[in-house]
């Protein structure tokens, strides 16, 4: 079910304010939801892996736009389809609440995180990344330092600096800019939580 799209690098895949026709499901590449405010700075909401769903909003106008992090490929689902097939099926019913739990969940998660210092916000995202990326202790990520310091509400600087300290401390190491090694899960959970 759906239509497969694709998306080059920094490709809008829907904008802020059009109507909410359409669900999306990675099946390859990394997609952000973000929010351009009012002062020119950028929130980013959230990040989507492959097999995870995206674009699921109450509203009939879109809060947030959606871009391709990579080239990407997204299934594009009706909407008013899935509502329907939900009416109608009890299982693929249970499984848009869970979607729209786990998203609510993420939602709520990623605010806590937004208290929390620079440290705490870092080691938090890594520990978040590693979960949802099972390559063991070593995360390729998708995602900019630029894009990481707009989901986590600091500078680019600030990003930098952290990851620099959290491998100066034998917590992580970085072979490259976006590879990041865990080496110490345990230290990393003490400083999220």
């Amino acid at each position: 079910m759906g239509i497969p799209k694709s998306f080059v690098r920094n490709a809008e895949i829907y904008g802020e304010g059009e109507p909410t026709e359409h669900l999306y499901r990675v099946v390859n590449g990394t997609v952000r939801t973000c929010k351009l405010l009012s002062d020119g700075r950028r929130q980013v909401a959230s990040f989507h892996l492959p097999g995870e769903i995206f674009g699921v909003e109450l509203r009939d106008e879109r809060s947030f736009s959606a871009e391709a992090i990579s080239d990407a490929v997204v299934l594009v689902f009706k909407r008013s389809a899935m509502i329907e097939l939900a009416q109608r099926d009890g299982d693929a019913a249970r499984d848009l609440w869970i979607l729209t739990a786990h998203q609510l969940q993420q939602a709520q998660d990623h605010l806590l995180l937004l208290a929390k210092s620079a440290q705490e916000r870092v080691a938090a995202f890594l520990l978040e990344m590693a979960m949802r990326m099972p390559d063991g202790n070593a995360i390729d990520l998708p995602m900019s330092r630029r894009d990481v310091a707009d989901y986590l509400g600091l500078t680019i600087e600030t990003v930098s600096r952290t990851l620099t300290q959290l491998e100066n401390d034998a917590a992580i190491e970085l072979p490259t800019s976006r590879r990041v090694v865990l080496r110490n899960r345990a230290s990393l959970g003490c400083l999220s939580a």
